[in-house]
Order: structure tokens, then C-alpha cells, then sequence
């Protein structure tokens, strides 16, 4: 029996998954839309073809016929050429769908589970959340919502500056490498965060009196110890986190205090030494419309990009509340111009607070916001990954930071 609570949960999970299903179904029916008007188009007449033309004709459609298409992507060949039948009968099947009823009907018969995974695989994207160890491991329901849900992790805090290098001479790495391994054997990719950060730093770089030489040669074996040992298993890496503040001017740091903004394009520049393949963000909070802050990170990626800093992407942590909802047409231009400049956008630690006690109708709400931050992310022109700050209310980083509120992610605590 359900806790009116899990009624509550589960209806902003639903709302998720009917809006990735509802928009896959309109981009597949404006795709199939266009290809019968394309079909449709008035054809040239052709002259009648004498027995010897009609008959190089019909060999070369032979010819055609067993010929793959040229025109599929490049996912799509390199599938087809493992397994072409299985390809065409899915094509047939893509042809003959047109209501959510024979979707749902066709969903059924599918040996993949409705889950938010797989209807964000149908749209193009791939759909994550932060871990972390405690729950990971001591957890059995939260391993099996993250399995059956996710398809991209987070470490919380596990990759972090104090985690993994807690002395000078010292690096620890096993729960980021409890959680790397545990992604690894279940098909799910993880993003590294954070390489630079202004908080949860160790003692000894607080209390170090460094000269900028001494501390640039720390942050860069830092860095290239840490994304060096995860080569090839971590697909991207926040490589700065928020390093803007929010009035729009360079954050206080010890970074910026003892080596200077440059700490930034070096940052990025070790990362990618470490490791060429791995994707590198600037992540930051409160930059997901056209603002102050967003303004100064936008000219911020514009600099890097004309020094030709390895930057690939920024990251709009999404970190939200009930009360103060973005405006929709604001995060669509602001992703648009990010994305004009050749920066991958994605989505990296979503959540939205509530201020308790929540109501029903609080939670109604919620799930509108989450759906309506989904739906613009996938309206744009790259969209590739969208992470939640969490899953489950009652691991979540809310309750302890900011007091009287909660019910911010998409479980309730049961």
C-alpha cells in the first residue's frame, strides 16, 4: 500500500517520463511528416523506355535493392552493418507508429523496462544523477533505482579536492573508485566533478603559505593525477565550478588570490593534457537564464574559446526554487547563444526545493518545473545530458543546507 507521499513522488516521476515520451512522439512525427512531403513531391516525366532500357533499369533496381542506404546516420550504419535485419524491422515498426496508444502498446513488447533511461535514449540524450558512497553501498533500493533509471553519474563529493588529496603527499581514491567501478559494471557513464573549486579544500592548502609558483606546481599534479587515473573511464570533467560570483565579478578564492585569473585557462589546459578525449566544462549555479553572472561566464567561455583554451562545454547546474521559477524563454536564448559559440550545454545538477510543509499542489508544481526545464533543453540545438542533484529526498544535500526546506528530487524518502 502507498503512503499518500509515494502517490505524490510518483506522479512528478510520471511527469518526466510523459514528457521525454510526448516529445520524442512529436519530433518522430514531424520527422515522418516531412519525409512523405518529400515523397509527395510532383516527379518529372519520364519518356517510355524502349525493352533494352527497361531492362538496365530493372537490374540496376535489383543492384539498388541490395545496396545499404547512404543516407542513415552514422550510428545507424555502423548498427546496420552488425545487424541490418534487426535495423529494418525497426524502421518498419518506427513507420507504423502514430498515438501514444500503439507507442505504449509497442513499449510493452519491448524487453527494455519504462524507465527514465530509456525514454531519454528515444530522445537522443542521456539522463543522470549525483552518487554518493554511503547510500551506494549500504543501500539496496537506491542501486536499484540508480540501475534501472540513470544512464550517467556523478560523484557528490567523492572526486573532490579534500576526498581524493587529503595531504600533500597523499591521494586517496577508493570511494571515487568504488563508485567508477560500480558505473563501469552497470553500463552507466560518469561525469568528473570537480577539478577547481573554492570550497572543500584540505587544511593544508587553507593553511599553506604558497608562493604562486609552489601552488600552480600543486594544482597541476593535482589535476593530472586525478583526471590521469580515470583516462578513458570519465567522459567529461568539471573542471572549474563557480568560479563567478554572483554579482558577476571573479570569485574570491585562494586560486584566484595567490595565482591569479589565469588559474582558469590553466586548469583547462592541464585537464586536457591528462587526458585529450575527456570533455571539459566550466560548471557554475544561477547562470541558466541572461543575467549578470551568466553574462560574465558567457564572455568568460567567449576568452578561452579565442585563446584556444581546450574548453568543450558549460555546465547550468539548475539548482532551483519553487518560488522563483527561471522563465522558460529566458533559458532558451541563454543556451541558444552558448551554443552559437560551439559549447556543448548540459544540464549537470538539477533540483527543486520545496519550503515545508509541501502540499500536493506544491508538488504538482514542482514536476511542471522539472518538465518544462527538460523540454526546453531538449528544444535545443545540441542537447546530450541532463543530471539531477540527486534522486532520492532523503539523500539529499537540501535538508542540511538549506533548513525548511526539502522534497527537491524526484523520490520521496521511502
Amino acid at each position: 500500500m502507498y503512503s499518500k507521499k509515494e502517490i505524490l513522488s510518483s506522479k512528478k516521476l510520471v511527469a518526466l517520463l510523459i514528457s521525454l515520451a510526448l516529445i520524442c512522439l512529436l519530433v518522430f512525427t514531424i520527422t515522418i511528416q516531412l519525409e512523405k512531403q518529400t515523397e509527395q513531391v510532383e516527379k518529372p516525366e519520364i519518356p517510355p523506355e524502349t525493352p533494352q532500357l527497361k531492362e538496365d533499369s530493372e537490374q540496376a533496381e535489383v543492384q539498388k535493392e541490395t545496396e545499404p542506404s547512404q543516407t542513415l546516420p552514422p550510428e545507424v550504419e555502423e548498427f546496420t552493418e552488425q545487424q541490418p535485419s534487426e535495423v529494418q524491422e525497426q524502421q518498419k515498426e518506427n513507420q507504423q507508429l502514430e498515438s501514444p496508444e500503439q507507442y505504449e502498446e509497442i513499449q510493452e513488447q519491448e524487453t527494455e523496462e519504462p524507465s527514465l533511461k530509456n525514454f531519454a535514449k528515444y530522445c537522443g540524450i542521456a539522463i543522470g544523477t549525483c552518487v554518493s558512497y554511503n547510500p551506494l553501498k549500504f543501500d539496496q533500493n537506491y542501486r536499484d533505482i540508480l540501475i534501472r533509471e540513470f544512464s550517467v553519474v556523478t560523484p557528490e563529493n567523492e572526486m573532490k579536492f579534500e576526498y581524493v588529496h587529503p595531504f600533500r603527499e597523499t591521494y586517496n581514491f577508493r570511494l571515487a573508485d568504488e563508485i567508477v567501478k560500480f558505473a563501469e559494471e552497470n553500463g552507466i557513464k560518469v561525469r568528473g566533478h570537480c577539478l577547481v573549486w573554492h570550497q572543500q579544500l584540505p587544511s593544508w592548502i587553507i593553511k599553506g603559505e604558497f608562493t604562486k609558483e609552489e601552488l600552480m606546481s600543486i594544482l597541476k599534479e593535482h589535476i593530472q593525477t586525478v583526471v590521469g587515473r580515470y583516462k578513458g573511464r570519465v567522459y567529461a570533467w568539471d573542471v572549474v565550478n563557480e568560479a563567478i560570483a554572483d554579482d558577476g565579478s571573479l570569485r574570491k578564492s585562494i586560486w584566484l588570490e595567490k595565482i591569479g585569473p589565469e588559474y582558469i585557462e590553466l586548469a583547462f589546459k592541464w585537464a586536457h593534457e591528462a587526458d585529450p578525449d575527456a570533455l571539459l566544462f566550466y560548471n557554475d549555479y544561477g547562470i541558466e537564464e541572461i543575467n549578470k553572472k551568466s553574462n560574465t561566464v558567457y564572455e568568460l567561455v567567449k576568452e578561452l574559446l579565442r585563446k584556444g583554451v581546450p574548453i568543450h562545454g558549460v555546465g547550468f547546474q539548475t539548482h532551483l526554487t519553487l518560488e522563483r521559477p527561471p522563465n522558460p524563454d529566458n533559458v532558451a536564448r541563454n543556451i541558444k547563444r552558448f551554443e552559437e559559440l560551439g559549447l556543448i550545454v548540459e544540464i549537470t545538477e538539477m533540483d527543486v526545493r520545496i519550503r515545508e510543509p509541501v502540499t500536493n499542489e506544491e508538488l504538482n508544481r514542482q514536476a511542471e518545473v522539472y518538465s518544462n526545464i527538460l523540454k526546453i533543453y531538449l528544444s535545443s540545438s545540441n542537447p546530450r545530458t541532463f543530471v539531477m542533484w540527486g534522486f532520492v529526498d532523503k539523500y539529499s544535500w537540501i535538508d542540511y543546507t538549506f533548513p525548511g526546506y526539502g522534497a527537491a528530487t524526484i523520490f520521496d524518502n521511502e
